[in-house]
């Protein structure tokens, strides 16, 4: 695989890009991602050696994650990038990134940490009356539901429930909240939470994390909970059930319409 940054990946590219990137909790979305074709992906150098690699998710192409310690590769490949606003990076590269940002635009840059957290000990059993696992038969109930509890990272609802864990809170007849994993490797399982705004602080996200995480364990996996550092609910969930932060990586966000001093 030899790339020059300007144009993404073909497929058999994207599977050897998936091979190097290698199986770690920094890289099991992106790469579920592109061993599911559910992104565009970039590269400057060769396989497996290369200079940076951009991954741009399909769902969401206005954060691409970068690979790689070669900030002037990575940007070189980020003007080739259509649509993003912010660019998630090894933290000792982001400064530098910033930088060339900063001197090649003229915009001030501002940068946001990205944790990331495994659970090795035992998922802890917090049961809820509401809260159960979500089988492919549940598919019409997630359907229905609102549109960020069908937002899964994995492709589609129906993958989600059937190459997925997915843990759900039914209230009334409704989807509530979810628990679910976003991707998956032969390692690790990233999981995905997210409760309507109106049932938040009643403990189901907790719950649906914690069953949720005891399935991936049973599969094999180790639960991944990945997050900003600013996300104090996220963290307070992550905590509660025993993850311990990993790594960090950092968001590199060049801001429109502010001028650097």
């Amino acid at each position: 695989m030899k790339q020059c940054g300007c144009a993404p990946l073909d497929r058999a590219a994207s599977l050897e890009l998936a091979d190097a990137l290698g199986d770690s909790p920094e890289t099991v979305i992106s790469v579920y991602q592109l061993k599911s074709g559910l992104c565009r992906a970039y590269v400057a150098g060769e396989s497996p050696d290369f200079r940076a690699a951009v991954v741009q998710n399909s769902d969401l192409p206005a954060e691409p994650v970068g690979f790689g310690d070669d900030a002037e590769a990575l940007w070189d490949i980020l003007t080739h990038v259509e649509g993003w606003r912010c660019a998630t990076v090894p933290a000792e590269c982001a400064a530098r990134l910033g930088g060339i940002i900063q001197d090649g635009t003229g915009s001030a840059v501002r940068y946001y940490g990205d944790l990331y957290h495994v659970l090795t000990r035992p998922a802890p059993g917090i049961p809820h009356p509401a809260v159960r696992r979500l089988e492919p038969a549940d598919i019409e109930l997630v359907k229905a539901a609102a549109s960020e509890l069908r937002v899964t990272g994995m492709g589609s609802p129906e993958a989600m429930l059937s190459s997925g864990l997915a843990v759900g809170a039914i209230i009334d007849g409704r989807l509530v909240a979810n628990a679910h994993t976003s991707a998956r490797s032969a390692l690790y399982a990233d999981i995905g939470v997210y409760t309507i705004e109106a049932y938040r602080g009643r403990g189901l996200a907790t719950a649906a994390a914690a069953l949720v995480a005891k399935l991936i364990q049973e599969a094999g996996q180790t639960p991944v909970w990945s997050c900003g550092e600013g996300n104090a609910a996220s963290l307070a969930i992550a905590h509660r059930l025993g993850f311990s932060e990993v790594s960090r990586r950092t968001y590199v966000i060049p801001t429109a319409g502010e001028k650097q001093d």
